[in-house]
């Protein structure tokens, strides 16, 4: 089963990559990276609240749907690695990525190893619900027995009911899940300069896993200008609140990007 269409650019696209909105003079390509657990298809809604010239893409980690019989990754450079080189065929156009919980730390250390000169690969990095890599929370849950870290989905937030009530969606993302939780908890990042590009940090107000000191330490690892957006709601607050995410991702990118052409008519 597929979450979209990869671009037809090369291999590391095609295997990394969904193209879940397809825009044919993009003025920016938005790339998004799933949270622990996830895949590309959770951001198959974001198509129909995206402006028209916004091109979407959205990861696929190794170990389900697609992927299923891929090697699941616990090693970061085994992941932000291939992605960077499967993201340097995009940037004919700006980049911009939007990364939620894990996949806020893979898109910050893919950020890392694009281009920072003369001028950022990456015009805007967006992380969601995800402390700054300083502040990083330690934990085992991808220690804990399959009943305990199928819990941890429920008690999130981001998963419907019916989904964790069946027994072989369980059984064919327990071993995803795990990985990734192992990928999360056992993350550190190593020392090297701060991002070039603006950061974006958002959150829900009531968010377990991260709060606003802890957001706004993001502000060490970017040279350039730090904001930090919160809405209501918890750890998955972006799914209630998608138009108002998708319209600060908008706004942010129109003040960092260069102006669209003089025809284009708007979202």
């Amino acid at each position: 089963m597929s979450a979209g269409h990869a671009a037809p650019r090369d291999h590391a696209s095609a295997v990394w990559l969904r193209r879940l909105a397809p825009a044919p003079q993009p003025w920016v390509r938005l790339v998004c990276f799933p949270h622990a657990g996830g895949t590309a298809a959770f951001f198959r809604s974001w198509h129909d609240v995206l402006p028209a010239d916004i091109e979407l893409y959205a990861v696929q980690y190794p170990g389900r749907l697609d992927r299923v019989t891929d090697p699941c990754v616990r090693d970061m450079d085994l992941v932000a690695g291939p992605v960077a080189a499967a993201i340097r065929s995009l940037s004919d156009r700006p980049l911009a990525l939007f990364g939620h919980s894990l996949g806020a730390v893979i898109a910050y250390e893919v950020t890392r190893r694009l281009p920072a000169r003369p001028r950022p690969a990456v015009a805007r990095l967006f992380v969601s619900g995800r402390p700054a890599p300083d502040r990083q929370r330690s934990g085992t849950k991808h220690l804990a027995s399959d009943e305990a870290l199928w819990a941890e989905l429920a008690r999130l937030g981001g998963t419907a009911p019916d989904v964790l009530a069946d027994g072989e969606i369980r059984r064919a993302f327990l071993p995803a899940l795990r990985s990734d939780y192992c990928l999360s908890e056992t993350y550190r990042p190593r020392p090297g300069p701060p991002l070039e590009c603006p950061v974006t940090v958002l959150l829900g107000d009531r968010d377990p896993e991260v709060d606003l000191a802890e957001a706004a330490s993001w502000a060490n690892f970017t040279r350039a200008e730090l904001s930090v957006r919160t809405f209501p709601g918890e750890h998955f607050y972006l799914t209630a609140c998608l138009p108002e995410v998708v319209r600060e991702i908008h706004n942010q990118l129109t003040e960092s990007l260069p102006a669209r052409s003089p025809d284009w008519a708007g979202p």
